[in-house]
Order: structure tokens, then C-alpha cells, then sequence
């Protein structure tokens, strides 16, 4: 049985992960209005569940049966937006967490399953594309990063 310490760092960096992948999903599709963007950052967020899902260790079910929020001291703590915050700092500030979540997952699966592992840093790298991919097409550049 994994450590119980290991299961919630992973489940808090696949939440992470996804939900920072879906905002810059919905920026992709709202703001760029950038289809070929929008569906790669939606089929990353999708693998990102499909890695899990086809692990023989970690199930979604028991990644939430290990969740515990009520005992965690930090889930409150949030950045504070500058008056300069817009879009382009809202898909660089997640498009960052999708990666950092993403190495996460993958230094976490090494003792777990170096498959799996080795997926989740196929989507950090994915990530990298997709971020340069945005800023290049758009211009997105962000004047606090």
C-alpha cells in the first residue's frame, strides 16, 4: 500500500494540474478563440486523468478517499492579483502551475510506475509546446512574468 503522505501530493498536484489546464483552456477558446490551442490543452488535461486510470497502484476513487481538507493549513492561501492582472497573466500563472503540477506527478510516480511517470513528463513537455505555441500565435506576454 503507498504512503498515504504520497497519495494526497497526488491528488492536490493532479487537481492542480487539471484545473490550471482548463483555464487556460477556456482562455484558448473565450479570449484567442484559438481551436487548435483549446483542444490541445483540453486532450493534455485529459490525459493527465488517463494516466491514473490506467495505474494498477492509484485509483481516482482512492486518491479521494485520501483527501483530506479540513487538516490542510495552506488551502487558503492565494496570490494577490496586481491592478495590472489580465489575461495574459492569468494563462501564464496557470500554464506555470499545469508545469510545476505536472513535475509533481511525474517525480511522484517514479517509485510508483515508471510508465506512468514518464507519461506525466510527456505532458510537462506537452505543457512547454502549448506555452510557447500561445505566446508566439498571440502575443501573449505577460508584463509580470
Amino acid at each position: 500500500m503507498l504512503e498515504n503522505k504520497l497519495l494526497r501530493i497526488i491528488d492536490a498536484n493532479l487537481n492542480r494540474a487539471r484545473e490550471g489546464l482548463r483555464v487556460c483552456e477556456d482562455i484558448a477558446r473565450f479570449s484567442l478563440e484559438n481551436k487548435s490551442v483549446t483542444k490541445s490543452l483540453k486532450a493534455t488535461r485529459h490525459s493527465a486523468t488517463d494516466l491514473i486510470l490506467k495505474s494498477k497502484k492509484i485509483s481516482l476513487a482512492g486518491l479521494l478517499s485520501g483527501r483530506d481538507i479540513s487538516s490542510d493549513k495552506t488551502k487558503f492561501i492565494d496570490f494577490r492579483p496586481g491592478e495590472e492582472t489580465g489575461i495574459s497573466d492569468i494563462f501564464m500563472a496557470n500554464i506555470e502551475r499545469v508545469k510545476e503540477s505536472l513535475r509533481v506527478l511525474e517525480e511522484c510516480f517514479k517509485p510508483v510506475d515508471e510508465k506512468i511517470s514518464r507519461g506525466y513528463r510527456k505532458l510537462r513537455f506537452d505543457a512547454y509546446d502549448i506555452e510557447k505555441s500561445v505566446v508566439k500565435k498571440a502575443g501573449l506576454i505577460s508584463c509580470n512574468r
